[in-house]
This record gives structure tokens, C-alpha cells and sequence, in this order.
């Protein structure tokens, strides 16, 4: 099955709720989970809700990594969509794992932008599909 993309949906469960609640520290571990499954970063926003949690996202070449955090639950709910054979969405897993000191985690894998069904449903007709990170 060719795909273009890879999405990660990811339940944390039981996590340092101080390191949830902790703005820059949140963003800072998104970032390195990015470029430790071989990402390239373009840029992260982040924002911290009063008077706890952290939602942000980490934009990348190959599509994106976000988060939402409850520290009065520790739980963390993250995506972790990415595009191309060169990031691997698991490296990045493993890193926010061990970096948000989860206790337990689910996730599940959505393959996205499948080629069959693009080529089914679209008015055009592609020779080709590919994903071509630098066509921005």
C-alpha cells in the first residue's frame, strides 16, 4: 500500500505533570523529537494556558508533530503526522515517552494520502504520486 504520509495518534498516560505544565520544556522536547526522527524543523509555536496545560506544534518539512497537555490528569494527547521515507513518527514516539516519563502510552497508526484511493477519487489524472518535500 504507497502512502504519502504516516499519522501517530498518542495517548501518555501518568506523566511528570510538572514537566506538562512546563511551557518551554514541553516545546524544547517536541523539537528534539522532531529532529531525532530525522525531521527538519521550520518553526514551533507553543502556547501555555492558564492555569495549566500546553498545546503547541512543531511544523516540519515533512508535515508536523503537535501536543495538548492536562497536567492535573498527566496525560498527554499528541499527533505526529509525517511524510516521505526519511522521518521515522517512532523514533519521535519513544523520545516523548522517555522525555514525558509516561507511565503508559496507546497509539495507533493511520496511513494517510493513499495513492490508490487519490488516483480513485481525483478529477485529474497523476502519472505519478510521490511525496517532494522541497516543492514549497
Amino acid at each position: 500500500m504507497e502512502q504519502l504520509g504516516r499519522h501517530i495518534l498518542v495517548e501518555y498516560y501518568d506523566c511528570d505533570k510538572e514537566i506538562l505544565n512546563n511551557h518551554a520544556l514541553i516545546e524544547k522536547y517536541m523539537v528534539e523529537a522532531a529532529k531525532e526522527s530525522n525531521a527538519t524543523v521550520v518553526t514551533s509555536c507553543f502556547h501555555m494556558f492558564n492555569p495549566w496545560g500546553v498545546s503547541g506544534a512543531v511544523i516540519i518539512q515533512e508535515s508536523h508533530l503537535t501536543i495538548h497537555t492536562w497536567p492535573e490528569y498527566g496525560y498527554a494527547s499528541v499527533d505526529l503526522f509525517t511524510c516521505g521515507d526519511s522521518v521515522n513518527p517512532w523514533v519521535a514516539f519513544d523520545y516523548l515517552e522517555k522525555n514525558l516519563k509516561a507511565e503508559k502510552s496507546e497509539a495507533s497508526e493511520v496511513a494517510r494520502g493513499l495513492v490508490d484511493r487519490i488516483r480513485h477519487n481525483s478529477k485529474e489524472k497523476f502519472e505519478e504520486i510521490k511525496f517532494k518535500p522541497d516543492a514549497e
